[in-house]
């Protein structure tokens, strides 16, 4: 069974990022429990409590654009370039279905700034032009927005500062202006330097009244109604627990801790939060956060999370991580059985990894789970779990087979949509199941039938070029599939 695509760039086969379209949206849901079931085999699940996914909009559910700028100076294109090789392969995306309707007026005079401030596109293949991307992102709250304009270099900066005031009268909307300069030519976003063209510098912004702040170069969900759920979510598992010390591990702009704290704070804690993050720049947002919420003990700190903890031998009543892709590792997993804080909020981007991890937490027994739709019509998803400490003396093993479940699933290993989108997301780079394939079988991975096999006598078949085997390399690695 299938549905109509509602996408004309999808139907029309120029943009396929919403790779499940075509799939309803009960079978997605469907889908993605399934694969967060078979990253959990092995796992004592008797008392494991699952709550229902927590369901998105499908449309219009976007609060940030990322705009790939190509074409002329005269006749900008903001989308995406199916081959960076290939100017003539850009797509435009300004009606792009995800963003709010009337992000549309806003890329159509920005494209009109583009040309009065004589913004080149840059021409990857050429290795010409200034301008990279534009970042645009929007508070929920009050309709502000965050611009930013990812350049090679500063040579258009007197121009850019000539003509932004008719930009800022033109969308009022705008409060925050800065230039990123990424001047290597590499599929990376931005660059380290940052240049504010605007008093104000970052947005306020609000999930169930708590004040976060989003600035440049911080990390920020991209669907602020499921965020909004997932937050509240790990605030109301916690609240009635026993707790008044917690530690929130790769903290971000604080978005779990703070919940947590304040949630406390009202029913009376003396709570103390301990935040860690390696971005100065989200500290810098979750500080003022704290301020803004009167939160008296409470410490961030721009550090490595993980030599943190490992530094630490007083021990937290609840700790918080929310880990990148790779999770936490089992250096860090095995120091928390040690450590043993009485409870652990865990919330992932990678099932895969966050089920590899609680592998290792043996001393914890997962109580609560739930499932976020952060990013409808594609196969990723975020998840928050709840363990608790086991009486060690106590437990007894209980390890319950996926077959047990009566569920079937893929393999554990990442499917091509996640090496896509991995690859997409950390060297920009688009790649087809074809070239994956190659990649794997010259690894030795066992390949399905359709990818060893051609209907076609004399087919001439493409090659994955060096730079693209090196990403699939680089992917294959990070899903522990070599």
């Amino acid at each position: 069974m299938s549905v109509q695509p509602f996408c004309p760039h999808f139907n029309q086969n120029q943009c396929r990022s919403c790779q499940w379209l075509e799939m309803p949206y009960a079978e997605q849901l469907k889908a993605k429990k399934a694969h967060l079931i078979q990253q959990l085999n092995g796992l004592n699940l008797e008392k494991l409590e699952w709550q229902p996914p927590y369901t998105s909009a499908l449309q219009h559910f976007r609060h940030k654009a990322k705009m790939a700028v190509s074409g002329s100076v005269e006749r900008p294109i903001l989308g995406i370039l199916r081959d960076p090789d290939d100017p003539q392969s850009a797509v435009d995306l300004s009606d792009c279905f995800l963003y709010p309707t009337h992000f549309g007026e806003i890329f159509t005079e920005l494209k009109r700034f583009i040309g009065r401030a004589g913004l080149v596109p840059y021409n990857i293949a050429k290795r010409k032009g200034e301008l990279k991307y534009i970042l645009l992102t929007e508070s929920q709250i009050n309709g502000t927005l965050m611009l930013r304009f990812v350049l090679r270099s500063t040579a258009k900066l007197a121009l850019i500062q000539r003509e932004l005031p008719q930009l800022l009268a033109n969308l009022p909307q705008i409060k925050v202006v800065s230039l990123n300069i990424q001047p290597k030519h590499a599929a990376i976003l931005e660059g380290e330097e940052e240049i504010f063209l605007t008093e104000q510098k970052q947005l306020a912004e609000s999930f169930n009244q708590i004040p976060l702040f989003i600035r440049p170069q911080g990390f920020f969900q991209t669907n602020p109604k499921v965020a909004e759920g997932l937050y509240g979510t790990a605030q109301q598992w916690i609240k009635d627990l026993p707790i008044s010390k917690i530690w929130d591990l790769f903290c971000g702009v604080g978005g779990f801790g703070l919940h947590c704290a304040a949630i406390l704070q009202q029913k009376g804690v003396n709570v103390q939060l301990t935040g860690i993050e390696i971005s100065p720049s989200a500290i810098a947002s979750a500080s003022l956060s704290a301020e803004k919420l009167g939160l008296a003990q409470v410490k961030f700190q721009s550090l490595d999370a993980a030599n943190f903890a490992l530094a630490q031998n007083e021990k937290p009543d609840l700790l918080i991580v929310n880990p990148p892709r790779r999770g936490i590792g089992k250096e860090l997993a095995q120091f928390l059985n040690k450590l043993q804080p009485h409870f652990i909020l865990y919330s992932s981007c990678n099932a895969v990894s966050m089920g590899k991890d609680l592998q290792e937490l043996a001393n914890y027994q997962a109580q609560k789970i739930q499932l976020f739709d952060m990013f409808p019509n594609t196969a990723h998803y975020e998840t928050v779990a709840l363990l608790s400490k086991l009486d060690v003396d106590k437990h007894i093993d209980v390890e319950i087979k996926l077959d047990e479940l009566d569920l079937t699933s893929a393999e554990s290993k990442a499917t091509y949509a996640q090496i896509k989108e991995y690859i997409l997301e950390k060297f920009g780079l688009k790649v087809s199941a074809l070239y994956i394939a190659q990649i794997k079988k010259k690894c030795g991975i066992e390949l399905r039938e359709n990818y060893n096999k051609s209907k076609k006598e004399k087919q001439v078949i493409p090659q994955c070029t060096p730079e693209k085997e090196e990403a699939i390399m680089d992917a294959l690695k990070h899903f522990k599939m070599i």
